[in-house]
């Protein structure tokens, strides 16, 4: 937390009976719906200016995708809809693949996400996505991303910087992070993992299988050697989705990357396998059934097509904003899977 700033949560989400009426008298929160309005407004003007397109999608869906690693910390969200199950969506990136056979520049979205995990100071059960797939590769994918978060912080500078001050005490990161003319740092999981071994080995953790995953110290140990912002790039794949693509160089890697800044990661990104038969072969080494997947391995069969994606938290992104260390803060109207919440 920065000393500095003049307005900090009040933390009333802890009452959830009383929290929606406090809200109303919390500066906190007036200042947190006007960034998230304009992030929303700057997303399209971002997209509009390249000519990638949104799309109304649905928030159920049969073939869910961000849980579906073993390196993943979430589970899906299963519901009834008039006795048909089905799960909430934990992100569209299919639709958006799909979506891609129809906008030849790419398409996007902002909608909420449902995990099947427990709300703490770095994960909420209900967030805001802001998912993009444009054809292209990986390294097309991170360029997008960067210029999208330079746009972003931009804006929101020349049009709330007071404000934000006002809730994060100095702006300076934001400042930094807009005006820089250079691509950002990146690094290997593989080169990641050697650098924070010599150092100390709470920076990671083992799976059974047998890959390493970097944890949440290991992410603050490697912002803090690149100044704040690091792309960490190429996984081993077991420990991400089926989805991702294989390095063609060593297929043991996925060709993914996430973004580092703020809490730890806040941009999950990726290229996708060209073919359903590389769909299947994924599925098959990841040992997943490919029943609930048929449509889209088909879709790649007939349509084949190079794309790559990103996810952005939205309110992991306003957490490095506002230089903040809890995201239930970041919410409006809070929810927590279980909890029957009113309003």
């Amino acid at each position: 937390m920065n000393s500095s700033r003049t307005i900090s949560p009040r933390k009333s989400w802890k009452d959830l009976k009383n929290h929606y009426i406090h809200l109303f008298e919390d500066p906190w929160y007036k200042i947190l719906a006007e960034v998230q309005n304009l992030i929303s407004i700057y997303t399209m003007e971002f997209y509009k200016n390249k000519n990638i397109k949104t799309l109304y999608l649905p928030v159920t869906t049969g073939s869910i995708s961000s849980p579906m690693g073993l390196g993943s910390d979430s589970s899906p969200v299963k519901v009834e809809l008039c006795g048909v199950e089905t799960y909430l969506a934990d992100s569209m990136q299919f639709m958006l693949e799909y979506g891609c056979r129809m906008f030849k520049e790419g398409c996007y979205y902002i909608m909420p996400s449902f995990r099947g995990e427990e709300a703490d100071e770095r994960h909420l059960c209900q967030f805001y996505h802001s998912e993009a797939e444009i054809p292209g590769t990986l390294d097309d994918v991170m360029k997008l991303v960067e210029e999208y978060l330079i746009y972003l912080s931009r804006r929101l500078l020349e049009e709330f910087s007071e404000q934000m001050f006002l809730v994060n005490g100095d702006n300076s990161h934001i400042e930094r992070f807009a005006s820089s003319n250079r691509p950002i740092e990146r690094i290997t999981m593989q080169e990641a993992l050697k650098l924070l071994e010599s150092e100390s080995d709470e920076c990671f953790d083992t799976h059974s299988a047998g890959f390493k995953v970097i944890n949440r110290h290991g992410e603050k140990r490697l912002m803090s050697m690149f100044d704040g912002v690091v792309w960490l790039t190429h996984f081993d794949h077991l420990s991400v989705p089926f989805y991702q693509c294989f390095d063609k160089y060593d297929r043991s890697k996925a060709l993914n990357a996430d973004l580092l800044m703020g809490i730890g990661e806040v941009v999950g990104s990726g290229e996708r396998h060209e073919t359903g038969k590389e769909v299947m072969e994924a599925l098959d080494y990841h040992e997943v059934s490919r029943e609930e997947y048929e449509w889209y391995c088909t879709m790649k069969e007939k349509y084949p097509m190079k794309t790559s994606g990103f996810g952005l938290g939205i309110e992991r992104f306003i957490l490095w904003l506002f230089k903040h260390d809890d995201i239930r803060d970041c919410q409006i109207l809070p929810r927590f899977n279980g909890v029957n919440i009113v309003p």
